[in-house]
């Protein structure tokens, strides 16, 4: 296996395996390794974060713009199909609104994500993002709402747009076919992250883990892909199911597979900014610890509009209050504290950009 002796030579282990060989490495933590092996793999992952980060944690204000989507992932609660989802979209004054609440918690970065919602068009976008770049000049701003034109994601980069999170969600191409309706194109989504990165972008990608249909391979050839790709950012969390989805009856798994990834990835792609995602503070709070005590660097407390968090339904019982809301920011920070970690509210662009 690797050796946990030398971070360097782990690191050069995994980045000359081919997918056979990393695919092996990876069955191996999941199915046959020990507590004591798995948590050497973690102080790899440590020593890495720390290396480049040090301990810190950056904090992002997250604003979910819009429950509306025009695409049919089978996976997720927000899907066109799903008759029964509470849609809602913001105006550009109650966005400002949410960005003025997070700039006087100290926030210095904001995330709008949402739907692909055919309402917020180019003109529309580049009008909401310019006048928040306006207000805040000193603040970064990531959009995650899904593909786009090369024109469309260029005007949002001249208009002051920093970052853009588009998880991959899968690199196998068969996979992505059975998480997606035949209307959806692997090739484009792949497309789209070309463009990103072409566009200089503080770009994101990522994937779920345990999805449906995912195996050892698919899951090695996600790590590859990120490999290759080498974005800046990284989201990676368990499959949650939806009540209102086809994949309503998968289960889920083992929450410690995406642990064990999380660190594998952060010592493939050692800067990446990689967040304790929501899905796993939804399943128990101990997982987004331990991820930020082992890999993650980001935590995203909610900004959106509170009678509208529970109607950003991607999953089942997502959870948007508690340790995730705005409201608990000094409970979060006590937290970080807890876990030997520190809040950063700075920008927390990406290391080669600071």
């Amino acid at each position: 296996m690797l050796d946990y002796n030398n971070p360097t030579v782990a690191r050069e282990q995994l980045l000359q395996c081919n997918n056979s060989s990393l695919a092996t490495i990876i069955e191996y933590y999941f199915t046959q390794a020990n507590i004591n092996e798995i948590e050497k793999l973690y102080t790899l992952s440590r020593y890495f974060r720390n290396k480049y980060y040090s301990n810190k944690v950056y904090f992002r204000g997250l604003i979910e713009i819009s429950s509306y989507c025009k695409q049919d992932c089978y996976y997720c609660g927000i899907r066109k199909s799903n008759k029964k989802a509470n849609r809602y979209r913001l105006d550009k004054g109650t966005i400002l609104e949410c960005c003025e609440k997070g700039n006087k918690l100290g926030f210095k970065t904001f995330v709008l994500q949402g739907g692909e919602d055919p309402f917020f068009t180019k003109d529309i976008m580049i009008d909401i993002c310019s006048s928040i770049k306006k207000q805040f000049p000193k603040s970064a701003l990531t959009l995650s709402i899904g593909e786009l034109d090369y024109d469309f994601y260029k005007k949002l980069k001249e208009n002051g747009v920093d970052r853009f999170l588009l998880r991959h969600e899968t690199a196998t191409k068969s996979h992505y076919e059975k998480l997606h309706p035949p209307f959806m194109s692997f090739d484009n989504r792949q497309n789209c992250l070309k463009i990103l990165k072409e566009l200089k972008y503080q770009t994101g990608a990522g994937f779920m883990v345990d999805s449906p249909f995912q195996n050892i391979e698919t899951i090695a050839n996600d790590l590859i892909f990120l490999k290759n790709l080498n974005p800046e950012m990284i989201g990676m969390g368990p499959f949650l199911p939806h009540k209102d989805t086809p994949f309503k009856n998968f289960k889920i798994l083992n929450i410690n597979h995406t642990l064990i990834l999380l660190a594998l990835v952060r010592i493939l792609v050692p800067k990446a900014l990689i967040p304790a995602t929501t899905a796993l503070a939804t399943v128990d709070k101990k997982y987004s610890d331990l991820a930020l005590i082992n890999s993650a660097n980001v935590i995203m407390p909610n900004l959106s509009p509170p009678n509208h968090r529970k109607d950003y339904s991607l999953y089942n019982n997502k959870k948007s209050w508690g340790n995730e809301s705005a409201q608990q920011i000094s409970n979060i920070t006590k937290n970080l504290n807890n876990l030997n970690l520190c809040a950063d509210f700075s920008r927390g662009d990406y290391f080669d950009l600071q």
